[in-house]
């Protein structure tokens, strides 16, 4: 945490540099506007499109300086140094599937970067795009690398009912009202010092038990007003947000309130890493939503995913080229990515022959159904335990699993069913983990065991894939100069 917070404001000022627009406040210096967790404006920001700003500057400063981007490819597998023991095995590279034409590939490297996001594509109700099927992990996790923490999974209160668009916690933070049926500020009950502004399990929990005790509205979803906030500050702070509800819920925030529900947003778990962005593999680093470096602890606070992704991305960019100077790294073995090549290639042959068995689609469908039911924003022994075993069925029917296009290019089934590989085996780990955590913390709450227990449970829950199933280890807390305590909101 002292690296993240102690970087963030030259990170800021950094990209401001590279050309990222952010608001302004009238005297010209980068507008903050307050979060969930904090009283105080504590996020810069730019509009309601922040993120989107900063991921145009990036790529247009990448291309710039000539980087080559392998667009259209899907990464298959990790590959190891062969020449050496497993355990010691330098990451020497990766496979990969071209999209357009079908063709597998290999790439050598002297150091590797997973910075491929997180995995909310688990869940039935996700703000997070298709893509964020937690590819990155599953590669580092099959390949012997430990995830950390997976348990907690963040769920973010309002998300856009019906589509589950994520509308950002800076409409709160510009002021906006949560209401139930009854037309109460509900949050009083729950959070009566921080309001609509308290820490994100907390108000997407108040939203859930609203709703659950028949004060929402259709039993689905309670109301985000920000109508009293008046039409100039929503088209000037939120424009984004007034086009989505108008597009994808026929609302104009201007006239009318938001109808929000709490779905998945964020993943706090992920790939074991260290400060540094390395992970207990040499030649692997991770940085971003797919790693888990811990500055997030068991619940992220808003605002905070994007300085995450810009500080620890540059970190990690320092931190492999240190790793190959410093270990005067030379050029990789050719023959460990051939062989690799080989394997793959035999697996998606046998993928595409297979012309009977299990639907790739419903299999996906169940699981993240299933996810949402029995590891969502409420989690309970016997409910988990039930899940677990769907799990195992919906793996033993993917041995099973077949696409009707038996083409090569462009293949959306092929690339659709080797992610949901990957998703099944991570959502092992969430599983497990979540059922061994016998405690409420952050994100991760439970019924039955409403409280935190720091005597038993201040630790790190350490996944490993071993022998085709998931095993559970913990570490330690590295605590530093922030004392565990809780906080009345």
């Amino acid at each position: 945490m002292d690296a993240f917070t102690q970087n963030a404001s030259n990170t800021v000022i950094e990209l401001e540099h590279m050309g990222t627009v952010f608001s302004r406040t009238e005297n010209g210096k980068i507008a903050q506007r307050p979060f969930g967790g904090a009283g105080v404006p504590r996020t810069c920001y730019a509009a309601d499109r922040t993120g989107r700003n900063l991921l145009h500057t990036l790529y247009e400063q990448l291309t710039d300086k000539k980087v080559t981007f392998y667009e259209e490819y899907f990464v298959t597998s990790l590959v190891k140094d062969g020449d050496k023991d497993e355990d010691e095995g330098r990451f020497t590279g990766c496979t990969a599937l071209n999209i357009k034409d079908g063709t597998l590939h290999g790439f050598a490297s002297k150091a590797t970067l997973l910075a491929t996001g997180g995995y909310g594509r688990l869940f039935a109700r996700s703000t997070n795009a298709p893509i964020n099927t937690g590819d990155g992990a599953a590669l580092a996790y099959r390949a012997g690398v430990p995830l950390k923490d997976m348990e907690f999974v963040q769920f973010h209160p309002t998300t856009l009912y019906g589509s589950n668009i994520l509308i950002t916690e800076g409409a709160r933070g510009e002021g906006g009202y949560l209401f139930n049926n009854k037309h109460e500020r509900f949050m009083k009950d729950y959070a009566p010092n921080s309001m609509e502004l308290a820490p994100r399990d907390i108000v997407a929990r108040a939203i859930q038990q609203e709703i659950d005790a028949g004060r929402g509205f259709e039993n689905e979803y309670v109301h985000l007003d920000l109508t009293h906030l008046g039409a100039a500050k929503i088209k000037e702070r939120l424009p984004g947000i007034r086009q989505i509800a108008m597009d994808f819920a026929g609302v104009d925030p201007v006239e009318s309130p938001i109808p929000v529900q709490p779905g998945q947003h964020y993943s706090m778990g992920g790939v074991a890493s260290s400060m540094d962005c390395s992970t207990p593999a040499p030649g692997l680093f991770a940085a971003g939503e797919c790693s888990c470096i811990s500055v997030h602890g068991a619940n992220r606070l808003g605002g905070n995913s994007l300085l995450e992704t810009v500080v620890f991305g540059k970190i990690a960019g320092q931190s492999m080229s240190t790793f190959i100077l410093n270990r005067n790294v030379t050029k990789p073995a050719l023959e460990p990515i051939r062989r690799e090549l080989e394997k793959v290639s035999g697996k998606i042959d046998s993928l595409l022959s297979r012309n009977n068995g299990e639907r790739m689609a419903d299999i996906s469908e169940e699981m993240k159904k299933m996810m949402f039911e029995h590891f969502g924003i409420f989690r309970e022994e016997e409910t988990m335990q039930a899940g677990i075993e769907k799990l195992k069925n919906l793996k033993r029917r993917f041995s099973r699993v077949y696409i009707n296009n038996k083409g090569r290019s462009f293949n959306q089934a092929l690339i659709y069913t080797l992610e949901l590989e990957g998703m099944l085996e991570i959502a092992e780990s969430v599983a497990l983990g979540s059922l061994a955590r016998k405690e409420s913390r952050g994100s991760h709450a439970r019924t039955d065991y409403p409280t935190r227990d720091d005597e038993n449970f201040l630790k790190h829950t350490m996944a490993y894939y071993r022998n085709q199933k998931t095993e559970l280890e913990y570490s330690d807390v590295t605590l530093g100069s922030f004392p565990v305590k809780e906080r009345v909101y």
